[in-house]
């Protein structure tokens, strides 16, 4: 197997490619020349040695990855500048952002200097926005460092930051010249984050592709151990499958991206109600997709063996299939919590379901007791069996 996978995303003249290797980050700077070169925007200034660099990076990938990022452009005889910004969505806002304008102002940045993002989705939403505002926008490029990163939020041109009254409501879509995936982040990510990413990584076999679904199954040791070849294939083929559907519905104009919530409307649910911290945004979705099942399920679309093989698969993955002990949610609280998720349309509930393993579709107006019958039916009750068969 190819120890570097390419994807390319097909947007006509902001198609790029999403570049996906191991141990390869001494190569990035001559990827990224190869990117530039293949752009009508940026090709002469390439060619003529403009070569200037902005990273944006969070403090505790500033001496990890980012200096990997920062020898591959010296070798290659770029000048380059790093800014360093605090983890987490603080730093997503309009001051830090600020920040950064500042710090570009006074290297005399113009529209061939690169913004380079180097970490997981917080960096690359604030360095893709100031990428896609600064000079009216600057060529961006992604350097994802989490799995969760990796597979969705630098697929996809989604780049922004928060306001004191909601998350990601100042943004814009801004396409990268390139995003470039090196799995050995990942041998550095928490245990608790990487298996967090593993549940967008089994939706998409949910909701797009069975044949991958299967894939999954049967390389759970390989994804436990995060075997480099299995990692450049999960990444590979989810960030394909993302593409398909970016390239279809580019700008949330259709619907169609609609279906990469699959388990989130309760998954948001439950994040809310639980606290922050209580469960991360992938252990929610796991659990989300449980219950999404579930519901699918007493709708007759799919059968219990399809929710089972999920609940075996996510268990496996170490991802939670119910919500934690001593956690007690009230159907009352969860359906309100519903009610004001963004998928939610005059107040009637909406879901993504599956109705078979590699499909799903939006459902409109679900009854409010159907869900309350789920919500009472898994209370603390999805497990998975040893004897589980395939």
């Amino acid at each position: 197997m190819s120890e570097s996978l390419d994807v390319n995303v097909a947007l006509g003249p902001r198609s790029y490619h999403i570049s996906v290797v191991s141990h390869q980050f001494d190569r990035f700077a001559e990827t990224l020349e190869t990117w530039m070169s293949q752009s009508p925007a940026y090709h002469n200034a390439i060619q003529e040695g403009h070569k200037t660099a902005f990273i944006v990076t969070d403090r505790n990938l500033s001496k990890l990855h980012t200096t990997h990022i920062e020898k591959s452009l010296t070798a290659q005889g770029w000048k380059w500048e790093t800014a360093i910004i605090e983890p987490g969505e603080k730093s997503k806002s309009l001051p830090v952002i600020s920040e950064l304008y500042d710090r570009l102002v006074a290297m005399k940045a113009d529209r061939q200097t690169v913004l380079i993002a180097v970490g997981g989705g917080v960096t690359g939403d604030a360095g893709g926005f100031v990428a896609a505002t600064y000079v009216r926008g600057l060529p961006f490029v992604q350097v994802p460092t989490s799995l969760l990163a990796h597979v969705d939020s630098s697929v996809g041109g989604k780049v922004g930051v928060n306001h004191s009254q909601a998350k990601n409501l100042i943004g814009a879509f801004y396409q990268p010249v390139g995003v470039f995936i090196d799995t050995s982040t990942l041998e550095t990510l928490p245990e608790r984050d990487y298996r967090s990413g593993l549940a967008e990584v089994v939706k998409y076999g949910v909701i797009l592709d069975a044949k991958f679904f299967q894939y999954l199954e049967e390389n759970v040791a390989g994804l436990n151990e995060r075997d480099p070849e299995v990692l450049r294939n999960i990444i590979a083929r989810s960030c394909e499958l993302k593409a398909e559907v970016v390239e279809q519905d580019e700008h949330e104009r259709t619907g169609l991206r609609a279906i990469l919530n699959y388990g989130h409307t309760f998954a948001h649910a439950f994040e809310a109600l639980c606290g922050y911290g209580e469960l991360m945004h992938g252990e929610a979705v796991a659990i989300g997709m449980i219950y999404a099942s579930t519901l699918a399920e007493k709708l007759d679309l799919i059968s219990k063996h399809d929710t089972e093989r999920q609940i075996h698969l996510l268990s496996a993955l170490g991802l939670p299939v119910q919500l934690p002990e001593g956690v007690s949610l009230s159907a009352d609280d969860i359906i309100d919590r519903m009610k004001l998720d963004k998928k939610t349309v005059g107040g009637k509930l909406r879901f993504v379901l599956p109705t078979c393993l590699g499909r799903v579709e939006v459902f409109k107006e679900i009854q409010e007791a159907l869900v309350r019958e789920v919500l009472a039916e898994l209370e603390h009750s999805a497990t998975a069996t040893d004897d589980f068969q395939i």
